[in-house]
């Protein structure tokens, strides 16, 4: 997605450090958390250049592999705010060939090449969020997040391959509710996203939570990775992934 950056990163650290006159003497309590599983392919439909370029789907026009993920988040609570960071990396292969001429960021490719695409998706965040309501069956947060996103896809036919790479800063909006609803046991709904003209970026999970003991919780659930850009003439790109997963949050 494409963005004024320079704006969105200025507002994105004003917003971030404003608080922090407020939570100084605040108690602090530091987690970590580590999230793995599977990541499937819903969707995920390429035109580069959008203008000129052949659009192509990774998913009905080749055929993607299922990818083990993981993510690794660390982060800090002071009272009601919390400001974290995660590192989610993506990396998908899809194989086959495509019944008809591709052009794909200034190459060609014959009709009933062999082809694989390889699509790569980082995500560098920096979250903060506050906490709006917290009682023992219920807490509701929101924040703001920047996210750095690293990410190429590359056409290759064993002798040419054209790769087109995307580093850009993306300001999201976070949200967080959570549902304790018997002892030990909650439901969590957390993630960032936004949609502007330009296109869409949102990642959701929802997840089981089981906390035997105050300070660590063990989950599993499922996670939606979904968006993309229309850039006019420069990319079009749309994709979406299910994640199926376990993660372990631990409080120190």
């Amino acid at each position: 997605m494409k963005y004024k950056t320079s704006a969105s990163i200025i507002l994105f650290l004003l917003l971030l450090a404003a608080p922090a006159a407020h939570i100084a003497a605040a108690p602090l309590s530091f987690w970590v958390d580590a999230e793995s599983g599977a990541a499937i392919t819903g969707y995920n439909d390429v035109q580069i250049p959008a203008d000129t370029g052949t659009r192509f789907s990774l998913t009905d026009d080749l055929s993607p592999d299922t990818v083990w993920y993981y993510r690794l988040q660390a982060g800090v609570d002071i009272g009601r705010h919390s400001v974290f960071g995660l590192y989610a990396p993506l990396l998908v292969e899809s194989t086959g060939s495509i019944d008809s001429e591709v052009d794909f960021y200034g190459e060609t490719y014959p009709s009933g090449t062999d082809l694989t695409a390889t699509y790569k998706f980082n995500s560098y965040r920096l979250t903060y969020a506050y906490t709006f309501l917290r009682n023992p069956d219920f807490e509701l947060a929101a924040g703001l997040t920047g996210k750095i996103r690293d990410a190429y896809i590359a056409l290759d036919d064993g002798s040419t391959e054209s790769k087109r790479t995307d580093l850009g800063f993306v300001p999201l909006v976070h949200l967080s509710a959570r549902w304790m609803f018997a002892p030990k046991f909650s439901l969590l709904l957390k993630g960032d996203g936004l949609a502007a003209p330009q296109g869409r970026a949102e990642d959701f999970q929802l997840a089981l939570i089981y906390s035997p003991q105050p300070d660590l919780d063990v989950r599993i659930g499922y996670r939606l990775l979904e968006g993309g850009s229309d850039g006019g003439g420069s990319v079009y790109t749309f994709s979406m992934f299910h994640y199926l997963g376990a993660g372990v949050l631990w409080r120190f």
